[in-house]
């Protein structure tokens, strides 16, 4: 399934590189096996979860986001780069799963998850439109056409809607692990890398609301800001959880 979802994206880059289509149809059949892949790896006979389902499983949330914003401002192209991303992103899944999930685990764990995943995907989203931000502007630099392209107000404007968005998620995934840690993890909270450079990225995140709104930050300086706090946030779970599972090899929930 992720092999023919990974086909699938590999064809619509194809299609949308070559200019052949601007509307989402190359990219729905490979969103759709994507998440196929992905509902079945986390509700399978046996769970698996680990950096590379949360990686692909953001990546599906940022095309989600994409899929969405296209429909509601039209002049967004299709992208082939971000069907190049899922094709990644899935095989990536396929080929570390992550280690199985305890049946017993506790309720807060799928909270704890779902918020964590969904904080993943709204920064990435807040990411994909910075960049596409720094494209515009540069591109106006240049006197270019950017009749396929958002304003460059609205994509500033959307950008830290995300942010915001992602930045109360963030908070309230901190928060479940903080008075939960010690039945999520068996142990209460300690601060080991994971909690570090989650509660970095959360500062960083704050740095940016707070400058963006006393200060005025925006453009490139904003920019910095997001990609340094996505940077920690990266490296808080995925990164911690590539190199307990593929450099240590080893990866149980309770480390």
């Amino acid at each position: 399934m992720a092999a023919a979802a990974a086909v699938a994206y590999v064809l619509a880059a194809i299609v949308v590189a070559r200019g052949g289509a601007r509307g989402l149809g190359p990219m729905v059949p490979a969103w759709g096996l994507h998440a196929a892949a992905l509902a079945w790896g986390l509700l399978g006979s046996q769970p698996h979860f680990g950096f590379a389902p949360a990686l692909s499983m953001t990546a599906w949330l940022v095309l989600t986001s994409y899929a969405v914003e296209h429909q509601l401002f039209p002049q967004m192209r299709t992208r082939w780069a971000l069907c190049a991303l899922g094709a990644v992103a899935v095989l990536l899944a396929a080929l570390f799963p992550g280690r199985a999930m305890h049946v017993a685990a506790s309720p807060w764990l799928a909270l704890h998850l779902t918020l964590g995943i969904a904080c993943y995907g709204l920064f990435a989203v807040a990411v994909v439109h910075a960049w596409l931000m720094g494209r515009a502007e540069q591109q106006m630099r240049r006197a270019a056409d950017l009749s396929s392209t958002l304003p460059l107000l609205t994509l500033e404007r959307l950008t830290f809607r995300f942010v915001a968005a992602g930045f109360a998620l963030l908070s309230a995934t901190l928060a479940v692990g903080w008075f939960f840690s010690e039945e999520l993890y068996g142990r209460a909270w300690l601060w080991d890398h994971k909690a570090v450079f989650s509660v970095l990225a959360w500062l960083t995140f704050a740095i940016l609301l707070v400058g963006r709104a006393r200060m005025g930050w925006r453009g490139r300086r904003a920019a910095r800001v997001l990609y340094a706090g996505a940077l920690l946030l990266l490296l808080a779970y995925a990164g911690s959880r590539f190199v307990m599972e593929v450099v240590l090899g080893r990866g149980g929930w309770g480390g």
